[in-house]
């Protein structure tokens, strides 16, 4: 069984004063001889997320918009699990994957092979998965003997084919994306597309946050504007966009 469900699910960042203000008061203090200063760092809480709910199930491809800081990758990574909701109710029934910062993680001294397995493991597959998958991760990569090599000794362009390779390595049955994937120069560029275009279709839902309207129209089938963490419009992908340009229009 595919499933996400958010049931009024806030999301809390919190947040401390500088740490050069601490310094001033901890020097107030000492001038005035304890009278004045000394405090302590005053916690602050921003609400990045708001009353969110939401229920997807397979077959579902839910486009998620709005302006730059609306919430749209917390919300993402709330359902992925990297965050915990501060209230309310997640959950979520598949294996997720995750496509955004896919080169988060390597190790810079160790080999390209020894990076697959390690981000193998934090995918949560088998050794055994892993091996399998390694012929695939070579023949998509064309790195050939790079791969026994650190991969401090890459190209920027290598780093990238080769974290899309393993991102891309699984086919997921919830596909989490902030942005679509691009990877290397142009020829890579149009095998990977190829690579994207094969697991969207094979995922069982798809979660994509994007500013493109082409590609959310493309490849979603509903959506929802976030606005200050806070779902605005939920609905066809045709009426959050009329929604979504009031939005703009106002912001412009």
């Amino acid at each position: 069984m595919v499933a996400v469900q958010l049931r009024n699910v806030s999301l809390d960042y919190p947040i401390y004063v500088l740490e050069a203000a601490r310094l001033r008061g901890n020097l107030l203090h000492r001038l005035t001889f304890g009278k004045l200063g000394e405090r302590r760092p005053e916690r602050r809480v921003v609400r990045a997320l708001l009353d969110i709910s939401l229920t997807l199930e397979a077959g579902d491809r839910l486009g998620i918009i709005g302006l730059n800081g609306a919430g749209k990758t917390t919300l993402l990574q709330m359902i992925a699990g990297v965050l915990e909701p501060t209230l309310g109710m997640r959950r979520v029934e598949g294996r997720i994957s995750t496509l955004y910062n896919i080169g988060l993680g390597f190790d810079p001294e160790v080999s390209g092979y020894d990076n697959i397995r390690l981000r193998g493991l934090f995918m949560g597959l088998t050794p055994r998965e892993i091996d399998a998958i390694v012929p695939a991760i070579e023949d998509f990569t064309e790195l050939g003997e790079f791969l026994t090599l650190p991969i401090r000794t890459y190209s920027a362009g290598m780093q990238v084919r080769l974290a899309f390779a393993i991102a891309t390595s699984v086919m997921p049955e919830i596909l989490i994306m902030d942005e679509w994937l691009g990877a290397g120069d142009a020829l890579f560029m149009a095998k990977s597309k190829e690579r994207m275009d094969e697991i969207v279709a094979a995922s069982s839902m798809l979660l994509l946050a994007s500013h493109s309207e082409s590609l959310i129209k493309d490849n979603c089938d509903k959506a929802i504007l976030l606005d200050r963490g806070r779902i605005l419009e939920h609905g066809d992908v045709e009426s959050v966009y009329r929604a979504y340009g009031r939005v703009m229009a106002r912001a412009g």
